[in-house]
């Protein structure tokens, strides 16, 4: 999985470690990741995690030797609050080039390796509820706005994951690509997880409130998990929490309106082949 080393990502790999599962993380911080898999097996009796260098910024370092995988877990994500507009090293808008195009060059390398009923989920935002894409400045250069950018960012990385699995359909293949988000998960109602996460009383008492509609990123992980784990999962479909899509246990959703555009699936698609290089399925 990618991102496993903090925020939801860790705490899908300590879920799915807790259930008996061989955890890799791809990290592009080898420490924060082997401080995350302490932390994972000093909870989990018997835990098998390790980790693995992966910097989805840097196109041409997305070689993981990991071995057969049963599944991949697309989670990890960069997210920036203010400009100036940052560039990955291949040139890409930083968000857009992590969060897309860097998982997207990911499976096209990953794909050989996957069983053949392995399953693609993918962690999705619901800030992308209301995105649309431009395909005219894909990648914001005429104007970035990094709240919009991000926005657009996770669209572009669920309507990768649904036109993935169309296609896998398509090829006769039973691998799935299957969609998950986590709701509104804060730090402030998170369980600690020192050092990977230190949550003060202050911190949890300030975000009581919120709890009402809100969760933390342990129940953030748990779409993921069941989008992974469910044997009766099924592909091109979207897992998000009970609660109005913001809190409460994992539960079917009907997919978001943008979500249903195939054309727009179908044209990020070979738009990102050309930024990348890279055909998934080729």
């Amino acid at each position: 999985m990618t991102g496993g080393n903090a925020g939801i990502g860790y705490f899908a790999a300590e879920q799915l470690a807790s259930a008996g599962a061989e955890v890799v993380i791809g990290s592009r911080d080898p420490v924060k990741a082997q401080a995350a898999t302490e932390s994972i097996r000093s909870r989990v009796s018997g835990a098998k995690v390790g980790h693995v260098r992966l910097d989805l910024a840097d196109l041409g370092s997305l070689e993981p030797d990991a071995g057969v995988l049963d599944a991949v877990l697309c989670n990890a994500g960069v997210a920036l609050d203010a400009p100036p507009r940052r560039e990955t090293a291949d040139g890409h808008e930083l968000m857009f080039g992590t969060n897309h195009l860097g998982h997207f060059a990911l499976i096209a390398r990953l794909l050989p390796v996957l069983t053949p009923t392995a399953r693609i989920v993918t962690t999705g935002s619901f800030a992308a509820k209301s995105a649309r894409l431009d395909f005219a400045d894909l990648q914001s250069e005429r104007d970035y706005q990094p709240k919009r950018a991000y926005e657009r960012s996770k669209l572009a990385q669920m309507l990768f994951a649904l036109e993935l699995d169309r296609r896998l359909r398509a090829a006769g293949a039973r691998q799935v690509s299957v969609l998950a988000h986590p709701g509104g998960a804060l730090d402030s109602l998170t369980p600690s997880r020192p050092p990977v996460h230190t949550r003060t009383t202050g911190a949890w008492l300030r975000g009581l409130p919120a709890r009402l509609v809100l969760h933390g990123k342990d129940a953030g992980a748990r779409p993921a998990v069941r989008a992974v784990l469910d044997p009766d999962v099924e592909g091109g479909r979207l897992w998000g929490p009970r609660v109005f899509g913001l809190r409460g246990r994992p539960r079917l959703e009907q997919r978001w309106a943008n979500l249903t555009d195939d054309a727009a699936a179908a044209r990020l698609w070979t738009e990102s082949v050309a930024l990348t290089g890279v055909e998934p399925l080729a």
